[in-house]
């Protein structure tokens, strides 16, 4: 009796101190300082020209709750926190209710969350879940509750909700979708959007029409449950299609999003910017996107692959100079697909990996024309195991091949053999110099491109080769500011150069071989088909997988990377193999055609010899002489080095 007693007292003190700790959590809110609803998460993204391209939520885009349709006031209490106008901030019983559940279960089931907690958590630019992180939510929702009335939550919680295709805010997602102002919403299509902000991606009718429609019912089915709607209401919803708009009154191109994703993600990544919205009241995002170059770049992908259902395409534009990103795209359709394979994918590079290790070649003594044999070759590792690649098409010169032809016909065995003369730590070492930052396997078929990497980790390494040797951290965003204009964060100039510059212009100049006819013998210049296209210089890789394509080019103006293929890994037909040639040609001729031809300034130690484009001997033979060029004393027949004059017209 005596255990009972004290428990009971134990119990009663505890709740006592409870409810005075809540008071004193409640009175000391109020005390707090009113948070500025209308000005909190906003966010403007503006393009290079400092034009607005993309705003979260705003003032502009502010809708009072007296112009949403109640259609959708009432479909968002009813599914989202159906004692909204109950309780103060938080709901105890749904709280203790979820805990029940996902107890019982072992697993997540239930959230908990209230239609305050949610805007609280729609201010931050993060979503991160640390404890710290919950506290503050916890305390600023306390705020929210003291010092508003319900409307006006729900009205700031409807204007900064994610709707999924990069509409946030009820006034922006009503115009999307629907073509109507929320004051216009059907039940139905209230509904429909009630049930988007669950998950953006897998519900919004864009995307997903039959997904968006199921949880659009569910919707309904709570407003019947919560007494908004009645039963015979519920049953003659949604019994025709309903029409979707899915157009933006900005800006149409199908693929921008990617850009402003990929800008938000790394928004995240910069310290300097405050983690909460509240706290810096707004952004100004300036970033590096030639909106022309963008554009260009979504004509030629969707002109290119028209006749290829389902396959998609991966793409980056960079300002060799600055890393500025200037051009993404991480898919074809944002609208079908949110996935962006530009920054989370990760493929195979195929021989686009061999510019590297070329690099590493002339870094370690031998030279443009250095020759291997290409011929079927079983390579016989230290491991007691054996390596047998084989060309592409099982073609091969059956004869020793010069360094710049294996690059010009990207030529697998050349490759193999040069990577194991030098050693396979050689390759990884240059990776890591240029800024590949994944671990890369010390193996023969690294050369290949048999390692998965990222476009845009990889975009950072083909940087440093197309900035003469200087490698750049790439950024999309050139500067942040608060809505006051002070500057938060600015992108620093941060070139370190990491290459020999003699190497590096010697390799930009064997990477011309591509389009080069005077390579043509046992096999064809792998880049020759879009030569005709081309009227600048420029270094050139193509790569190829079973299930993936590669084109990779640049001069000192513009370096593009193209990759093609399928989300489900299937093989791709050697026939699509022009799709990302013909995308790179296209857009990098359209981006540049204001541009004079730009090509790198030969290094004083440099020198050019006029040789046979095979076999590398000197010849007097025009149908395969081509300009090879070494530093200087590393030729072995100086008699053979051209003039000035003489090396200006061969490299026209």
């Amino acid at each position: 009796m005596k255990f009972l007693r004290i428990a009971f007292k134990s119990l009663v003190f505890l709740f006592c101190s409870m409810i005075v700790i809540m008071i004193g959590l409640y009175v000391y809110a109020y005390m707090s300082p009113k948070l500025e609803l209308k000005t909190a998460n906003q966010f403007y993204i503006y393009d290079n020209n400092k034009d607005l391209i993309y705003q979260g939520s705003g003032n502009s885009e502010w809708v009072n709750i007296e112009d949403i349709s109640d259609n959708l006031l009432d479909a968002v209490v009813s599914v989202e926190d159906k004692n909204f106008y109950k309780h103060q901030g938080f709901d105890y019983l749904r709280i203790a209710k979820a805990m029940l559940v996902n107890i019982k279960s072992k697993s997540i089931k239930q959230g908990a969350s209230t239609i305050s907690q949610q805007y609280i958590k729609n201010m931050y630019l993060d979503f991160g879940k640390t404890w710290k992180r919950k506290i503050e939510e916890a305390f600023l929702t306390l705020e929210l509750e003291v010092h508003y009335d319900k409307e006006d939550i729900l009205e700031g919680y409807l204007n900064t909700i994610n709707y999924g295709q990069g509409n946030y805010g009820v006034e922006s997602a009503s115009n999307y979708y629907f073509n109507k102002k929320p004051s216009e919403l059907t039940l139905e299509e209230a509904c429909i959007l009630a049930g988007i902000p669950k998950n953006p991606t897998k519900y919004n009718p864009i995307s997903n029409y039959d997904e968006s429609i199921k949880r659009a019912k569910i919707v309904a089915k709570s407003m019947v449950n919560n007494e908004y709607i009645t039963q015979e209401e519920y049953d003659n919803l949604f019994q025709n299609k309903i029409e979707i708009y899915g157009k933006s009154k900005e800006n149409n191109l199908q693929m921008l999003m990617y850009y402003q994703d990929a800008v938000l993600d790394e928004l995240e990544s910069i310290h300097s910017i405050p983690a909460s919205l509240i706290e810096s009241g707004g952004l100004k995002i300036y970033t590096n996107l030639n909106l022309d170059a963008q554009t260009s770049l979504e004509e030629n992908i969707l002109e290119y692959t028209k006749d290829t259902p389902d396959i998609q395409v991966a793409s980056v534009l960079v300002d060799p100079n600055t890393g500025d990103i200037i051009a993404l795209s991480g898919g074809l359709d944002y609208a079908k697909s949110q996935y962006n394979r530009a920054t989370k994918s990760s493929r195979q590079v195929g021989s686009t990996m061999k510019s590297f290790l070329y690099y590493t070649a002339l870094e370690n003594g031998l030279v443009s024309s250095s020759t291997f044999s290409s011929e079927p070759t079983t390579f016989n590792l230290s491991n007691n195991k054996s390596y047998s690649p084989t060309n592409y098409g099982a073609r091969y010169a059956n004869k020793d091949i010069t360094m710049a032809a294996a690059i010009a016909m990207s030529d697998n065995i050349y490759a193999v053999k040069t990577n194991l003369f030098l050693g396979t730590e050689k390759l990884v070492e240059t990776a890591k110099k240029v800024g590949i930052k994944k671990e890369l396997p010390e193996n023969p078929s690294l050369a290949l491109g048999t390692t998965e990497l990222n476009i845009l980790d990889y975009a950072t390494g083909y940087t440093t080769l197309a900035s003469g040797g200087y490698k750049k951290d790439l950024h999309l965003i050139k500067k942040v500011e608060d809505l006051e204009g002070n500057t938060l964060y600015e992108a620093e100039d941060d070139s370190k150069l990491v290459l020999n510059e003699n190497y590096v212009y010697i390799l930009n100049e064997m990477l011309t071989s591509t389009t080069n006819a005077a390579f043509i013998d046992y096999s064809k210049p792998t880049a020759l088909t879009i030569s005709s296209k081309l009227t600048k210089k420029y270094a050139i890789k193509t790569g190829s997988t079973n299930t993936d394509f590669w084109s990779i080019g640049y001069n000192k103006d513009l370096l593009m990377l193209v990759w093609v293929g399928y989300d489900d890994n299937r093989s791709v037909n050697v026939n699509q193999s022009y799709i990302s040639k013909n995308i790179w040609a296209d857009t990098m001729e359209d981006v540049l055609k204001d541009k004079e031809d730009n090509w790198y300034e030969k290094p004083s130690n440099v020198e050019g010899a006029v040789l046979n484009a095979i076999t590398g001997e000197p010849t007097n033979d025009n149908k395969n002489a081509t300009l090879f060029y070494f530093v200087r004393g590393s030729y072995y027949d100086n008699t053979q080095i051209v003039s000035k004059e003489k090396e200006s017209s061969l490299s026209e």
